[in-house]
């Protein structure tokens, strides 16, 4: 029986995938807004990428931009994020840095999960986890191919290295070259599920050519899909509403 997860309600790794909306603002009043129209979406996660937010490295802007966020959606679960540039963010942090940004939201308790990039330092990510659990905190442990996608047994291999680092999520996305490329990734993903994964997982083939893994995940095994709200945070993301119309077709006929 493989297990699930269960954040204010939503019920991750059963059923059709939970459709997650990043935030991307740049400024506390950007991000006002961006949670201002998520309320008016079908989303049932929230993804604060703060690789965004100008002020990422000041940990006191950063829990009032925390607080704010909190303030209007107080009930939908919520990511925290900072993606490095080298897989596709806005920036880089030293590791110490990212140690403590993380750290301190976890502490804070007003996000539900943190992602932490599986290639960061092995103690770092032990770490993480370590902290994020003992404040009842999840963890996606996290890695981005924007270049290319590696062979089956290397993303399966990746997706088992993430679980046995002791996370609650593991997460792959990774380019698709060709249509090929994208079935390697659901061939990867059915095979994680059916042999393998003893927690939720989450996929995906982005750009274009990738859109199906985003909408498949519950054929295949992926527990979350990223849809956008205002802005993508990642190429191929389909827009919320659509998304949501497309996977409840899917959902029905399964």
């Amino acid at each position: 029986m493989k297990k699930t997860i269960t954040i204010k309600g939503i019920t991750i790794g059963e059923g059709t995938p939970k459709i997650c909306t990043p935030m991307v603002g740049r400024s506390v009043s950007e991000l006002k807004n961006e949670a201002l129209h998520i309320k008016t979406i079908d989303a049932d996660i929230v993804e604060w990428r703060v690789d965004f937010f100008e002020g990422v490295e000041d940990f006191l802007k950063v829990k009032e931009a925390l607080k704010e966020i909190r303030g209007i959606l107080p009930n939908v679960p919520l990511i925290f994020t900072f993606r490095s540039e080298r897989e596709g963010g806005e920036k880089e942090l030293s590791n110490q840095t990212y140690l403590e940004l993380n750290k301190a939201a976890a502490e804070s308790r007003m996000v539900d999960i943190i992602d932490v990039e599986q290639f960061y330092d092995e103690g770092i990510v032990k770490s993480l986890i370590e902290t994020a659990h003992s404040n009842d905190v999840f963890v996606i442990i996290s890695n981005h191919d924007f270049e290319k996608t590696p062979p089956k047994d290397e993303i399966v291999s990746r997706l088992r290295k993430a679980q046995e680092l002791g996370g609650d999520i593991p997460k792959i996305a990774v380019m698709p070259r060709n249509t090929g490329d994208v079935l390697t990734l659901l061939d990867a993903t059915n095979t994680m599920k059916e042999l393998y994964a003893n927690m939720p997982i989450i996929t995906m083939s982005m750009a274009g050519k990738g859109v199906i893994s985003r909408i498949a995940g519950e054929v295949f095994g992926s527990a979350i899909t990223f849809g956008a709200a205002q802005k993508a945070s990642a190429p191929g993301q389909v827009p919320v509403d659509d998304l949501r119309k497309v996977l409840e077709i899917l959902h029905s006929n399964l």
